[in-house]
């Protein structure tokens, strides 16, 4: 199998114990080009790393990235709440700008539409500076929860989307819905696609939507999700992410096994993808 000619990465949530600078090397050894690196905790319980200017972990990080040659592409994760978060993305910002990153990963639990509109737009133009455009992600159950909703909030503010296969079945962007031809009709807010695999059923609550996407999602191609339609949708060079959280696997296999596993798996759908579009150039 030829190799994919899409950037593949490896997804800090994949690993989410695994502290950047091992990140890279793992990731190096399993194939892939780049990591999101965690540059923020989410939960209270998560492992922070420090990766800010000047910290000992940047410094190893960087000293593994020069050396295998796998970059930092996206850096996450702020949930936009409605208060004044300016110093925390700013400091974010400066240590994605020393990891060469050139997207923040966010999504909002803000209700009010307009203040998050301007919070996002204050994030693009502090952005410019360190290289970094804020990406809004819509989660299933978070308050941006649609391809309609992010699309008008990156047009309206500066910033990008991230897509993420999960959260696309979640809330219905599938082949031939109204939000997939949304979706078509916006890549070009695109720069990151992630991958993982799930069944087509929804989890019953939002308890059970959050414990899915952040502990137990499917490895890309053994789920129900059309991997191949949502990668081919995007153009021939769009960077792919692969976003597999799943800790009793990465119990079971180890940090490389699982990354290992995770890059044959992508590889698979990238190459079923590539086949696709080739095939629909004739």
């Amino acid at each position: 199998m030829s190799a994919p000619r899409r950037p593949l990465g490896l997804a800090q949530l994949s690993l989410l114990n695994t502290a950047p600078p091992q990140l890279v090397a793992v990731a190096a050894e399993a194939g892939f080009d780049f990591i999101g690196a965690r540059v923020r905790a989410v939960t209270p319980t998560e492992r922070p790393y420090d990766l800010q200017p000047g910290s000992p972990m940047l410094k190893e990080t960087l000293a593994r990235m020069a050396d295998t040659g796998v970059t930092v592409r996206d850096i996450e994760f702020l949930l936009l709440d409605g208060t004044d978060q300016r110093d925390a993305w700013l400091a974010m910002m400066e240590a994605g700008q020393a990891l060469g990153a050139a997207s923040l990963t966010v999504a909002a639990s803000d209700p009010d539409t307009a203040r998050l509109a301007d919070t996002l737009a204050r994030m693009a133009e502090d952005g410019r500076s360190y290289g970094i455009v804020p990406t809004l992600e819509p989660i299933s159950y978070q308050a941006v929860n649609s391809i309609p909703a992010a699309v008008a909030l990156a047009r309206a503010s500066g910033c990008s989307i991230v897509v993420d296969a999960l959260h696309l079945n979640r809330f219905g962007a599938v082949p031939g819905s109204a939000q997939w031809r949304d979706l078509e009709a916006n890549l070009g807010l695109v720069p990151l696609l992630q991958l993982c695999d799930g069944p087509a059923a929804r989890p019953a609550d939002r308890a059970a939507l959050v414990t899915e996407s952040r502990s137990e999602r499917g490895v890309p191609g053994e789920g129900d999700f059309d991997l191949v339609a949502l990668v081919s949708a995007f153009p021939a060079d769009a960077p792919v992410s692969v976003e597999v959280p799943s800790d009793s696997t990465v119990a079971r296999l180890g940090e490389l096994g699982w990354a290992r596993k995770l890059k044959a798996a992508s590889g698979a759908v990238l190459q079923a993808a590539g086949n696709l579009q080739k095939a629909g150039s004739k």
